[in-house]
């Protein structure tokens, strides 16, 4: 019988997310709503965990409260196999100082990797929304006998500047360069037209990943970052290799949603992010059951929609009641009143909203709890919105958490 690989998960969850303010200002990016039901970190747990990788830890740093809350009750594992999903905060176990950088936050959690002795260490970063199944990605970085493996998604090369860009070998696999947001991104040996973009996600083999935390913490010089410091080191070295995201087949995908990925780490990718689940084929499905995406709900009845309230092209959470209002293209989440005559359109709403009457709301995202008064406006005049509140460089309205929006 061929054994498994040990395998240890690490996913880096302590970013501060400060393009998404305010929708930062409380809490860590990875703990940020998205689709209504979730957090953004469930999106790679539930990767992880559906690839049967059951052992994950999860660094934490920033405002890091309702993220570790979340993960603590919502995502258990079975103690009878010494399964595990914890959130590991910075503990200064190498001296009174904080996580200078992802390296270093792995560096200074090395005791884990010594704890659990694996074969393979997974590290996905915990902002992105997609799915993916990293067991064939680890299949492919065995296969290869690479010292490590970055994830790699195609971009057509005229947009690939903004990113980390991977620079193959003419065999398309062993990594030649790591360039960050070069200005003419090379292209793909089989696809001269499109580019390697980190997705930020790594399979390293053990003890190729210790050895070079250890050399890049004695490097007065590094920034002690993943994509910047670690990578280039074993490129270098010839130790690493890319995994193409496009070869990675989900069960349950479609033609459409095959390939799906979203860095949404500004508020109009966050917004737009959202209206590609709307849609009646939509461009990232989350009905897919045979690959789920997970979370823990809240015991809410269903939504419930009185005196002709409606919502075309939406998604609309438990426990919401929309009264008389008309909803378009927006995403709902539980535990939401809109009251009668209100128009949302183009939409985001989390928890705990109140809309009052007659309002209207063109393309904003509004955050737990916020109030809109009766018959305030948002979207409608965006300089009148940029003096009260965020308006991000795509024209979305972005209110934070717990504020009341009155008329003008």
């Amino acid at each position: 019988m061929r054994k498994n690989p040990r395998v240890l998960g690490i996913v880096l969850a302590g970013g501060e997310g400060k393009r998404l303010m305010p929708l930062t200002a409380d809490r860590a990016k990875p703990a940020v709503p998205f689709g209504g039901s979730y957090r953004l970190i469930d999106f790679v747990l539930s990767n992880m965990v559906n690839a049967g990788f059951l052992r994950i830890a999860v660094l934490t740093q920033y405002k890091s409260h309702s993220l570790d809350r979340h993960i603590t009750t919502t995502w258990r594992m079975s103690t009878l196999l010494g399964d595990y999903i914890t959130p590991v905060p910075a503990q200064q176990r190498l001296g009174p100082r904080w996580y200078t950088g992802s390296a270093d936050a792995i560096f200074q959690s090395l005791n884990l990797v010594y704890d659990e002795k694996p074969d393979y260490v997974v590290v996905f970063g915990a902002d992105n929304v997609y799915r993916m199944d990293p067991r064939q990605m680890l299949d492919h970085h065995i296969s290869t006998g690479a010292g490590v493996s970055v994830a790699g998604i195609r971009m057509p090369r005229e947009t690939a500047d903004q990113f980390g860009v991977i620079q193959t070998a003419p065999d398309g696999v062993r990594i030649e360069a790591f360039l960050e947001k070069p200005a003419d991104p090379p292209g793909i040996p089989d696809d001269p037209d499109m580019a390697y973009v980190s997705m930020g996600n790594y399979i390293f083999s053990a003890d190729v990943l210790i050895e070079s935390l250890k050399i890049d913490a004695g490097d007065e010089g590094s920034v002690h970052d993943m994509g910047g410091n670690i990578i280039p080191m074993l490129t270098e070295q010839g130790q690493a290799a890319v995994y193409d995201f496009d070869a990675n087949i989900v069960p349950g995908e479609t033609e459409r949603d095959h390939g799906y990925w979203r860095d949404v780490g500004t508020l109009d990718a966050y917004h737009d992010a959202h209206m590609d689940l709307v849609s009646v084929h939509p461009v990232f499905n989350l009905y897919n059951r045979q690959w789920p995406i997970l979370t823990n709900l809240p015991p809410l009845p269903p939504a419930k929609f009185v005196y002709g309230g409606n919502a075309h092209e939406s998604m609309v959470g438990a426990g919401t009641i929309i009264s008389g209002a008309h909803v378009r293209n927006s995403v709902i989440a539980q535990d939401v009143r809109i009251a009668q005559g209100a128009y949302l359109e183009g939409c985001v709403v989390m928890p705990g909203v109140r809309i009052g009457e007659g309002a209207v709301i063109r393309n904003a995202v509004l955050d737990k709890y916020v109030t809109v008064s009766e018959h305030a406006q948002l979207g409608v005049d965006l300089d009148g919105d940029r003096h009260r509140y965020t308006v991000s460089p795509g024209g979305i309205v972005v209110i934070g958490k717990g504020i009341t929006v009155s008329p003008t």
